[in-house]
């Protein structure tokens, strides 16, 4: 039953609002061109995709119209015979009724095609085609008083936005992977409903079957990088975590570093394996063989970086190397193979500092937390700072106990205000624990070594990436200044650099080969940052180590001569030889008589070629001049631009400035307390451990994934000004 409403021109039969003619009339046109009044006409329908008209004949004029219905963005007009043309879909090619001559028929029936589902390309999407009087309603739509619509409507419909419910599973479970969730989330009534009003066709999964989408996403992303992997140039050095849970398990973390084909430096997880025993070796080993098999990677292992203790390192070290060397090939005979965690060592030494001098530092904490207690207090040590005529802009404020950096801060903020607490003291009774002058003596002593391990920290975190070269500047400077700190003539001084050294001079023994070496890939440095360093610690036994250095440094060239250079297709042009002094000796010698009379003169430099042996890539390389030291200087984007002239060094070149000297990048963890053995929370713990491996590796990998494009929107949105 047709039922009329306010506007004497819109008829609405059943649910659908159905225009009059007139309105029809000033919506429908053809293009821009101008169409006589007689040629239009009133009362069109259609039934079916059948023209049906009723002519009613106006007055003679011409009037210019053009297309204002959004459909259009889904259909084109095709001419027939006899001057009639129809409508074809855009997505289906199926053709409607649109004109039989001078009669032209409206765009309802195109309009149903697109938004209820009738187009078989679009079929089983969502459309919605709400046509709501563009004054709306008052009262918050529960009145019924309807402001003037003045004919015009809002059309929202997503006619091409397609639901596909197994790529929004997919996107959950890559949202729980990145963001941490409990896989539980999936049955917790707020997301169920929040997802409901988002997209009620959405089927919410129970937990074993986001599992089983979580584990979907690793294994997709296992086989990306795979594939990387597979054209890898150089080998890869690993990091090892160890991690333990509330039970008797416990797991192994494993991330590959290494520099691709185009000269970048990668690190990426391979693998977190639950072993019975994280702190066994033998486990250890077992787990390191079973991720490079995992990886088909068993004759591109490098280096592997342990985070463990110093007590147990030449235990791990051992038993690691001599398991390791006999299922793979080990370079300088693994003389290279275990390398120390720098931020480990550093987080050592400073958790020392501040285990020496604990008493004073929990006065000082108690200090400050008596002072921020109340705005009065506080009034109170700002008017006795400034009495005291005490220059410091520093603000007290307590440390975060495992971030020995803040503690270093306190401690140096603290310092600076001594007379102010000692005066506190005197002037009010309900305070008491201001340190001694002997304490604060301990204390500026403990800020005087702590500021060398926090500068060196930070040196290290200022690389986005950093290559293993920057690692021995840090490290023989530290070594250096610890080394005559041993020799203060204060007491108080020295017995705390004492402790530091034994410690970090430990670390320096394991590990100041690797460093050098690494710096002698640096164009800036060579030999020249060895020698000079190695004088000021070893003194007159210098030359000793800067041997041990050197010899290092060619007997690891002549293990990568007497591999097949074209270790990846981007070498296939390069023969071992065909570097560049020895490809201009072969011109020299080879080149014909010029005819100018001194062919004894070619014959000279001939046996001159012949008698000086050419220079290895090595040898030259060390003979020329260092790089002058520019800022920001790219030392692997120099190797990048010397592979041609340096084949064979740039690949060993490539292998050692990959060497992760640190398991931590950047951030504030390195100056965490707690870089050793980590905990798994108890709801991982509870997890299946191939679910727990999934969650750990595809979080790092997702990060690296490229992003998915969106896809561009298709709603038919019309917004009319009221």
């Amino acid at each position: 039953m047709a039922e009329e409403t306010g506007n004497d021109n819109q008829v609405v039969q059943g649910n659908e609002i159905v225009q009059s003619n007139e309105e029809a009339q000033a919506e429908e046109v053809q293009g821009d061109e101008l169409v006589p009044a007689e040629d239009l006409t009133q009362g069109d329908e259609v039934q079916g995709n059948e023209l049906v008209s009723a002519e009613i004949s106006t007055p003679p004029t011409l009037r210019r119209r053009r297309k204002k219905s959004l459909v259009w963005e889904h259909f084109t007009i095709e001419a027939v015979s006899g001057g009639a043309t129809r409508a074809c879909c855009k997505l289906c090619k199926q053709t409607f009724a649109y004109s039989s001559g001078s009669k032209i028929a409206g765009t309802s029936h195109l309009k149903r095609h697109i938004t209820l589902g009738s187009c078989p390309k679009i079929k089983n999407q969502e459309h919605k085609l709400a046509l709501t009087p563009a004054g709306g309603t008052d009262n918050d739509g529960e009145g019924t008083v309807e402001r003037p619509s003045k004919r015009r409507y809002r059309y929202t419909g997503y006619a091409n936005a397609a639901f596909d419910q197994d790529r929004s599973c997919s996107c959950l479970a890559k949202m729980i992977i990145l963001h941490d969730y409990p896989l539980h989330i999936v049955q917790q009534p707020a997301f169920t409903t929040f997802i409901d009003s988002l997209q009620p066709r959405f089927r919410v999964v129970d937990v074993e079957t986001m599992e089983g989408e979580v584990y979907a996403v690793y294994q997709k992303e296992k086989e990306n990088l795979t594939q990387a992997f597979s054209t890898m140039p150089g080998r890869i050095s690993l990091t090892i975590g160890l991690w333990t849970t509330s039970q008797t398990l416990g797991y192994v973390s494993l991330a590959g570093q290494f520099i691709d084909s185009e000269w970048k430096i990668h690190r990426r997880m391979l693998n977190f394996m639950m072993v019975s025993s994280p702190h066994s070796e033998n486990a250890l080993s077992e787990a390191i063989s079973a991720s490079l098999s995992d990886w088909n990677m068993k004759d591109k292992l490098f280096t592997i970086t342990l985070d463990n203790d110093c007590s147990s390192h030449d235990i791990y070290s051992a038993n690691l190397r001599d398991y390791l060397s006999n299922k793979n090939n080990l370079m300088l005979k693994g003389q290279l193979f275990v390398v120390r965690c720098y931020a480990h060592i550093l987080n050592a030494v400073a958790q020392d500092v501040i285990a020496s001098i604990h008493g004073v530092i929990y006065n000082i904490r108690e200090s400050i937390k008596f002072i921020k207690a109340s705005p009065t207090r506080e009034e109170k040590f700002a008017e006795i700072a400034l009495q005291l005529e005490i220059p410091s802009t520093k603000t007290l404020c307590l440390d975060v106990t495992t971030q020995w950096n803040t503690t270093y801060l306190m401690l140096l903020a603290a310092l600076d205000y001594k007379q102010a607490f000692s005066t506190l003291e005197t002037s009010d009774d309900n305070y008491n624990e201001a340190p001694s002058a002997e304490d604060w003596k301990k204390v500026e002593a403990a800020c005087n070594y702590l500021k060398l391990l926090y500068d060196s920290a930070h040196s290290i975190m200022a690389a986005a990436n950093p290559t293993s070269n920057l690692f021995f500047h840090e490290a023989w400077k530290l070594q250096l200044e610890l080394s005559n700190a041993t020799g203060h003539e204060d007491p108080v001084f020295s017995s705390i650099a004492k402790d530091m050294h034994e410690r970090f001079d430990k670390y320096w023994k394991d590990c100041n080969l690797v460093l050098a070496i690494a710096v002698v890939m640096d164009p800036r440095f060579k030999m020249k940052l060895v020698e000079f360093s190695y004088s000021k610690i070893y003194g007159v036994e210098a030359a000793k180590y800067v041997k041990v250095v050197d010899d290092a440094v060619h007997e690891l060239y002549k293990e990568y001569v007497a591999q097949p250079l074209p270790l990846t297709p981007a070498y296939v042009e390069q023969g071992e030889g065909n570097n560049a002094p020895a490809s201009e000796n072969s011109t020299q010698t080879t080149a014909p008589s010029t005819g100018d009379g001194l062919v004894d003169f070619d014959m000279y430099l001939s046996e001159i070629a012949t008698s000086q042996p050419t220079k290895s890539e090595l040898e030259q390389y060390l003979d020329e001049s260092l790089t002058p030291r520019i800022q920001e200087f790219d030392i692997l984007n120099w190797w990048k631009l010397n592979t041609l002239k340096f084949p064979t060094l740039s690949k060993m070149a490539r292998d050692i400035l990959a060497i992760p000297m640190s398991m931590v990048s950047s951030g504030n963890s390195i100056f965490s307390a707690g870089t050793g053995t980590r905990m798994l929370d108890d709801y991982r713990s509870s997890l299946r451990p191939e679910i727990v491996e999934a969650l750990f590796c595809a979080k790092d990998w997702l990060q690296y994934s490229p992003a998915t494009p969106e896809a561009p929107s298709t709603a038919l949105v019309k917004v009319d000004a009221p």
